[in-house]
């Protein structure tokens, strides 16, 4: 009798919620887009620039403000179990690339355009378009305080939104003005929404004396048309910072980007000042503001360089993948220029040789590899090949190599034509078959 072995089953082990794993076949698309955005940085003469993913929590403390939600409630913040040291997975970028330029004095010699890609961390209920680790892509120009930079950013944003095929995205503005400007605002505000606290919310009687701006951005529409009346930080601006905002929309104009002024449109973070926009879009529900950015002329002296301007903005990564994945009615999928097709396998010897010459002449191989059923007949190899979504299959069978050659069978365009191509010549094949693609 034989003895049944008592095998305990072990616990599958999952990602952290909101957390997720971008697969094979999306990562082809996350590739695609991160290409187009380099090309577009490098048009706009942006330099990339790369930071730590964990920051010292008094980083963000300092710039972003100790009364935000950011910092209140969503930061992922840790003591290093070594030194004690207080930590925290960087929320947001901006304050981390300002940090870098004061740190290695980057700005000695003049200013900078710099960009970065990567994730961030926020603790957010996880939800369409938000997630606890999201990815953005960032433009930072640092030293520069001209309304001409501004409407640069913007410009660079909006041409890359026709780049990627993008249609409905809007332009909005504001301005926040100066320190002193927005706190007369505030003062103004405040008395306003305490004549009217009965109809304040929860979190909005919460932030009326920490951060009144953010109630303007609530989404509550039993207080809109309150809000609608609420005292403009428009109203507020004194001569140098309304001239700001007329230059920024005069080439805005003269470039045919169409915007609209929205006198609600305000930053939770303290260090904007001047100059606020965002690109939004009604094709993604709640979540509809894919791109937001605006001018810190006070961060780089906050965080303990010398005074300098800034301005900058930030995209939603997964956001407007969502509206890419829209557009096209296929998105970019990675896949390989041949499959090579090895009915023995004692022919792999020369097939990997082959390939590796491909692959070194800038072509893509995916060569064949056996599965848990075996090596796989022809006609299962040609399913895998055709299914690669390869553009060629190429052959390396016993005839072939007899004859020192490789059959190639056309698997897209002229699909079922083939043709022999000798060993010896393949690369220099492939180079014309290039120049024709």
């Amino acid at each position: 009798m034989t003895e049944k072995l008592n095998v305990k089953r072990v616990e599958k082990i999952t990602a952290v919620k909101g957390m997720n794993d971008i697969l094979p076949g999306e990562s082809g698309l996350w590739e695609w887009f991160e290409e187009t955005v380099r090309a577009q940085m490098h048009r706009y003469a942006y330099s990339n620039i790369r930071t730590p993913i964990v920051e010292p929590t008094g980083l963000f403390v300092r710039s972003l403000g100790e009364v935000t939600d950011i910092v209140e409630k969503e930061m992922y913040s840790f003591e290093d179990r070594l030194n004690g040291e207080a930590l925290t997975l960087r929320p947001e970028c901006t304050a981390s690339v300002v940090r870098a330029a004061v740190e290695h004095s980057m700005l000695h010699d003049g200013g900078k355009r710099l960009y970065y890609m990567g994730p961030m961390f926020r603790h957010e209920r996880p939800q369409r378009g938000r997630y606890r680790q999201f990815h953005q892509i960032g433009a930072e120009v640092l030293g520069f305080g001209g309304a001409e930079v501004d409407a640069e950013l913007i410009l660079l944003a909006d041409s890359l939104w026709r780049e990627l095929g993008l249609t409905g995205v809007r332009l909005e503005l504001n301005s926040l003005g100066q320190p002193d400007e927005r706190r007369a605002h505030r003062t103004a505000l405040i008395a306003y929404l305490e004549q009217h606290r009965d109809l304040l919310d929860e979190d909005s009687l919460r932030r009326l004396h920490s951060n009144p701006l953010r109630i303007l951005d609530s989404k509550n529409p039993a207080m809109r048309k309150m809000l609608e009346a609420a005292p403009r930080m428009l109203d507020f601006l004194g001569g140098p910072s309304l001239a700001h905002f007329e230059s920024l929309q005069a080439i805005l104009d003269n470039n045919g980007i169409a915007y609209t002024v929205n006198s609600r449109l305000v930053r939770g973070m303290d260090y904007y000042n001047l100059t606020v926009f965002e690109f939004v879009t009604d094709q993604l529900g709640s979540q509809g503001t894919i791109c937001g950015g605006g001018r810190y002329d006070y961060l780089i002296e906050q965080v303990g360089g010398k005074p300098a301007p800034a301005v900058g903005w930030a995209l939603g990564v997964e956001r407007v993948l969502e509206l890419v994945r829209a557009a096209q009615s296929s998105p970019a999928r990675q896949v390989p220029d041949f499959y090579a097709v090895v009915p023995d396998p004692t022919a792999l010897p020369v097939a990997f040789k082959a390939a590796q010459a491909l692959r070194q002449s800038g072509r893509s191989v995916q060569m064949h590899a056996g599965g848990a059923d075996g090596w796989g007949s022809v006609k299962s190899q040609f399913r895998k090949a055709d299914a690669s979504g390869a553009r060629f299959a190429l052959i390396f069978g016993s005839d072939e190599l007899s004859r020192e050659e490789a059959t190639v069978k056309f698997l897209r365009d002229g699909a079922g034509e083939q043709c022999t191509v000798p060993l010896a010549g393949l690369v220099e094949w492939a180079q014309t078959l290039q120049s024709k693609a």
